[in-house]
Parts: structure tokens; C-alpha cells; sequence
């Protein structure tokens, strides 16, 4: 009788409790075994971002790096930035892909074109934009 008190018992208090729960009844010997399963509030995180293109296609990662790659020779080319370090702003992801490694893209760049090329990561920036620098952060276009 007095078993079946303490369960009732447990069972209106764990009652109150929001996770998921599974109570036994008390085993020869008085033990009550009791199990919790945490239950996490749902979070919504947004994960789509806006197309940059307004012509609704979307071009693909890998394309990006071909563009910087010839924006950063034509650049180079001109005779206006002949001098001083050149700075490619890009979002994270990218910056990432182009540091990575020892034989990094950053350091092919920096090697092919004689010149000191840094990647600073933007969390502003859309996936696919970027921009070129100077040391004076005047756009190089």
C-alpha cells in the first residue's frame, strides 16, 4: 500500500517535469527507477541567403575563384598598382577555401604575381562577393 502512495506520488510530481520521462514501479527492495530523455527547444536558424545575380542563375563556387584569379592579373597588369600589398575581401567560406593549405591559392597568387595578396574574410559579404584593395582600402577595379 505504501509502495503504491510513493508511485502515485512520483507520478504527480515528475508530472510537472517537460522531458520525456518513464517511472517503474518500486522493485522487492524500494527502488524506483526513473528515466529522463532532455527534450532541446527547436531552434530556427536561416541558412538560405540571397541570390547576388539578379538574372535568377546562380553560378557555381568554383567559378568565383576563376574570376578573382583574372580580376587579381588584370590588376596586377595595370600600371596604377604596381606597388604595395593587394587585399581580397570575400565571405568566409571562400577566404577559407583560398587560405587553406601550404600550397594554398593565396600563396600561388602571391608567388606568381611577385606580390603580397591577403585574404580578409567578410561575415557582410554574400556568399559570391568580393572585392579587391589596396593598402589604402581603395577598391581596385
Amino acid at each position: 500500500e505504501n509502495r503504491k502512495k510513493l508511485f502515485d506520488h512520483f507520478c504527480q510530481e515528475m508530472a510537472k517535469d517537460r522531458t520525456k520521462h518513464k517511472i517503474l514501479p518500486p522493485s522487492k527492495f524500494g527502488l524506483i527507477q526513473i528515466t529522463r530523455q532532455r527534450i532541446r527547444p527547436e531552434m530556427n536558424i536561416k541558412t538560405k541567403e540571397a541570390n547576388p545575380n539578379k538574372d535568377l542563375e546562380v553560378e557555381a563556387p568554383i567559378l568565383l575563384v576563376d574570376k578573382i584569379n583574372t580580376e587579381l592579373n588584370r590588376v596586377v597588369k595595370n600600371a596604377r598598382y604596381k606597388k604595395g600589398a593587394i587585399y581580397i575581401h570575400v565571405h568566409p567560406f571562400v577566404a577559407a577555401y583560398i587560405d587553406k593549405g601550404l600550397f594554398s591559392l593565396k600563396n600561388k597568387w602571391s608567388f606568381n604575381h611577385k606580390r603580397i595578396i591577403k585574404i580578409i574574410p567578410r561575415d557582410s559579404y554574400l556568399y559570391l562577393q568580393y572585392n579587391l584593395t589596396d593598402s589604402r582600402s581603395k577598391i581596385l577595379r
